[in-house]
């Protein structure tokens, strides 16, 4: 999936199941959280009773392009922003979310074309749009009529939910890529398959970080504590 251009019509076809997508979002907020301890805004994180009933996962790439995917009892609700994407907001002649993208959310999913966190300037921050109602067998998308594009992912899918579909090896090397220093591979399976976390595992990903100090992240993300 990561490094070839894709739309979100593709995404669709490659997230897992609800529960295993929960624990991917955990994984990478874990792995953000050895990256960056003492930072305030990592790449990813993992918020759990966001709100009643409701947990969250994010991403925010520091540069203006963010995802939201929320976990609530009907399913789950997953929302991306490409900043450079032809598709934004911000490229209508009015502002206004590109047809098609949240037209087709169902009813139960709604609210969120209306949360404050979710919106640019009144209107949902929304260049890619995913839902999966608890009784679905698939994820689905609104149908949409894709700009032409000379770059890249035309409404960011790929870029914004990549990791969410990608392999180890994916996930090794964007971390390598963002932190710009070499990640250990068998670290990193360990993180994304839920592995209780120890002193060495931790060192092994960031010398610098503490799992002690760690603790508060491990419980905020529900990341499983070391027996």
């Amino acid at each position: 999936m990561v490094g070839y251009a894709v739309t979100v019509y593709d995404i669709a076809r490659e997230l897992p199941d609800i529960e295993t997508l929960r624990r991917r979002c955990r994984a990478l907020a874990m792995l953000s959280a050895i990256f960056q301890p003492d930072n305030d805004h990592r790449f990813y994180r993992y918020t759990g009773k966001w709100r009643p009933g409701a947990d969250v996962a994010t991403m925010a790439s520091g540069g203006g392009d963010s995802s939201w995917v929320v976990f609530e009892p009907a399913g789950v609700y997953i929302q991306g922003f490409d900043h450079e994407s032809a598709m934004s907001p911000y490229a209508a002649d009015e502002m206004a979310t590109w047809p098609g993208v949240v037209d087709s959310v169902p009813e139960v999913f709604r609210k969120y074309l209306t949360e404050p966190a979710f919106l640019l300037d009144g209107v949902p921050a929304a260049t890619a749009c995913l839902w999966r109602e608890i009784t679905d067998d698939q994820w689905r998308t609104g149908t949409i009529e894709f700009p032409e594009s000379g770059y890249g992912d035309v409404d960011g899918a790929g870029y914004l939910f990549g990791m969410l579909t990608g392999s180890a090896e994916d996930c090794q090397n964007w971390a390598g890529d963002y932190y710009a220093y070499e990640v250990d591979i068998d670290a990193v399976r360990a993180v994304l398959s839920l592995q209780p976390l120890t002193p060495e595992l931790v060192a092994t990903l960031n010398p610098e970080a503490d799992l002690a100090v760690l603790g508060k992240d491990v419980d905020a993300i529900g990341y499983p504590r070391h027996p």
